[in-house]
């Protein structure tokens, strides 16, 4: 006679299972919301906005609203005892955070849109920096997230890159601020630059502080 699946352990199992599924899927929605950012903030970088631009723009907001729908679905699932509540809150305060990020691509290109933003040629080296440095960022902290999900991978080792390129982002930030003010450019332009540049700096700010909570959360798993 074979052993009989106790019941209650395949309710969580599956649970589980659907969990790491969507987590998935959500994780592949920040992924092309990254995507949608970087080829949409290109254009204006190479000063070749166009409708382009704009359709990269709405394409963001599509995916990073995508992404929002997903985070409510893990939520739902996760109050339906699905896991443990210390778990539980754990997971869902670091999908908030996450969430952050692509709502900061959004700001930085709707604030573009809006402002009609033209970038100084001068400073165009530094922002592409800047900007390439934040979402490697990103991607490690993603990583760090799906590693998170399906225990694997050596989240700790990534916490100290992502340190390291957060603290590189800061400094490019301070320079390419100061370049602004030592410009001649008109003073209201110089003030919207310096708002566009701090807020393309929150996202390695905002990686480095999600990463670290992977790493408490993946702490706490061993003990």
């Amino acid at each position: 006679m074979g052993v009989q699946e106790d019941p209650l352990f395949g309710f969580f199992f599956k649970k589980q299972r659907q969990i790491e599924a969507l987590i998935d899927s959500y994780l592949e929605n920040l992924r092309m919301t990254q995507q949608r950012f970087s080829e949409a903030l290109e254009l204006c970088l190479d000063h070749t906005a166009n409708g382009t631009f704009t359709f990269l723009t709405e394409q963001t907001h599509k995916f990073e609203s995508r992404a929002d729908d997903i985070r409510e679905e893990i939520t739902t699932l996760m109050y339906s005892k699905a896991l443990l509540p210390e778990s539980r809150e754990d997971i869902m305060t670091l999908l908030e955070e996450v969430d952050a990020i692509p709502r900061i691509f959004e700001r930085v290109l709707y604030m573009i849109k809006m402002q009609k933003l033209s970038i100084p040629d001068s400073i165009v080296p530094d922002i592409n920096k800047l900007v390439s440095i934040s979402l490697a960022c990103f991607d490690l902290m993603l990583e760090q997230v799906e590693s998170l999900s399906k225990r694997s991978g050596n989240i700790r080792a990534l916490v100290a890159t992502i340190d390291r390129n957060e603290s590189e982002c800061d400094h490019i930030e301070r320079r390419i601020i100061t370049k602004i003010f030592d410009s001649d450019l008109e003073p209201f332009l110089k003030i919207q630059l310096k708002e566009l540049i701090s807020c393309v700096g929150e996202i390695s700010d905002q990686a480095d502080r999600v990463s670290k909570r992977v790493n408490i959360i993946s702490m706490k798993r061993r003990v």
